[in-house]
């Protein structure tokens, strides 16, 4: 942050001193540095790789995180944890209902993001045969779905919550 408030006071000199592209240049590069600030570059490219549906590609970019705790801000934190829930929904149903738990815990900023929390979570819990969590968690995950993604795949739980 530093380094970008330093690349704006410099772009601030480079306007006045009539050199408007120099300004302009310094502004886009310090602009870099407060996006990579804002947006962990290792979760950006993990998502990346999950979009691919290549997990072990997206393990290894979130191991480069060390501490989350220290190394990431909340929303971050957030992201991390969710991911992490991703990968082990498919292999590993009880730690990826903790690390969901945690994810919302700590805040998602997409609303789509926290309806694919609450639907896995809702799928953990039909399968431990919690119904009232689990259709709570499918009208929450519902009503966060406003461009309809999860419709079908929240339709296709409530069938199978009728058999239970």
């Amino acid at each position: 942050m530093i380094l970008a408030v330093a690349l704006v006071a410099l772009a601030v000199y480079e306007f006045t001193d009539s050199e408007i592209g120099n300004g302009i240049f310094l502004i886009l590069l310090a602009g870099i540095f407060v996006l990579l600030y804002f947006k962990n570059e290792f979760i950006v490219l993990a998502f990346l790789k999950l979009r691919k549906q290549d997990f072990a590609g997206a393990q290894k970019w979130l191991g480069y995180i060390k501490n989350p705790q220290t190394a990431l801000v909340r929303k971050q934190q957030g992201y991390y944890e969710y991911l992490h829930g991703l990968m082990l929904s498919q292999t590993n149903v009880n730690q990826a209902e903790k690390h969901f738990k945690k994810a919302l815990e700590l805040g998602l900023s997409m609303s789509t993001d926290i309806a694919i929390a609450k639907l896995n979570l809702a799928g953990v819990a039909m399968m431990r045969r919690r119904k009232l969590e689990a259709t709570n968690l499918l009208n929450e995950a519902k009503k966060l779905d406003k461009q309809g993604l999860l419709k079908d795949q929240i339709k296709m739980m409530k069938e199978q919550m009728k058999k239970i």
